[in-house]
């Protein structure tokens, strides 16, 4: 594996891809350190409309706590005038928002695993900000991160596919507790050549390539109504690439959350073994993203 480890005012920090190259096993590690080590992220290759592409695939039979209370980049890290969206085990100890509160969730350790999406490596003052708040010393601080303009960064962005199917279904009110177990797959989006282009090709990836199957127990009539619902083809600006969006947006972190959901949805009642589907991969659009040339 491709990564640097420093140390930063007493804590380690491991570089994935900000000055070391990162590569496919620092994707697959941070990955894995997002979901708290809950979950199974492997790389293959899929089908999508008969065009294969490298994906990333995540299986895990404790998706809450792996995708809500840890993968969940809820944690906003304000220092020195630059903000760091923080995931991974720590948002489960400072337990930020009211997605916790719902949850009713809060993890006591003194070793904080803490990962950042993020185009420079965090400094001494970031190591004394995020100890103090997790209260832990900065020895028991790790740190692993990665721009989403990388190798690493790109595969821990697919990662997140099933837990867009999750956020979805929060903010559709559904019930997080009837989850059972939950995978997805998506593809692999080829690393861009800045930040507002990789923002664009990974969230593309998601939106019109990711499936995310989760496994409930509950009322058929119940899926039926929500599964329409929560595919990125029930969003307003859905069939526009994420950079077209942006730029009319003037900001890229301004778009609706509804725009953060995946291709395809499939919810499996374990209570009925009936299956409910909906959404569609979109080929034509991911190519157009990833600027394939097909000869």
């Amino acid at each position: 594996m491709s990564s640097n480890e420093i140390n930063v005012g007493g804590a380690t920090v491991l570089d994935c891809g900000v000055h070391a190259e990162g590569g496919f096993e620092a994707g697959l590690l941070l990955a894995r350190a997002c979901l708290g080590g809950l979950a199974d992220v492997t790389l293959i290759w899929a089908d999508y409309e008969g065009y294969r592409w490298p994906s990333v695939s995540v299986a895990t039979d404790h998706p809450v706590r792996a995708c809500m209370a840890s993968q969940y980049a809820g944690w906003p890290i304000k220092c020195g005038g630059k903000l760091y969206m923080g995931s991974g085990p720590a948002c489960a100890v400072v337990c930020r928002g009211s997605l916790f509160r719902e949850l009713e969730y809060k993890d006591e350790t003194d070793v904080i695993v803490l990962c950042l999406e993020c185009p420079r490596l965090p400094d001494e003052d970031v190591v004394r900000l995020v100890a103090g708040e997790c209260g832990c010393s900065p020895e028991r601080l790790y740190i692993l991160a990665a721009p989403t303009a990388s190798v690493a960064g790109t595969v821990q962005v697919a990662a997140r596919a099933l837990e867009t199917a999750l956020f979805k279904l929060r903010r559709l009110k559904y019930d997080l507790g009837k989850i059972v177990s939950g995978m997805a797959v998506c593809p692999l989006s080829p690393v861009a050549g800045s930040t507002k282009h990789a923002l664009g090709r990974t969230n593309d990836a998601i939106s019109y390539g990711a499936v995310a199957q989760i496994h409930v127990r509950d009322e058929d009539d119940a899926l039926r109504k929500i599964v329409p619902l929560v595919p990125s083809c029930a969003a307003p600006e859905y069939g526009k690439s994420y950079v077209d969006i942006k730029t009319e947006h003037n900001n890229f972190f301004n778009l609706s959350p509804e725009q953060f959901n995946p291709a395809v949805i499939e919810m499996c009642n374990l209570s009925t073994g009936r299956v409910f589907r909906a959404g569609a991969i979109r080929a034509d659009i991911l190519a157009r993203s990833f600027a394939v040339e097909a000869f």
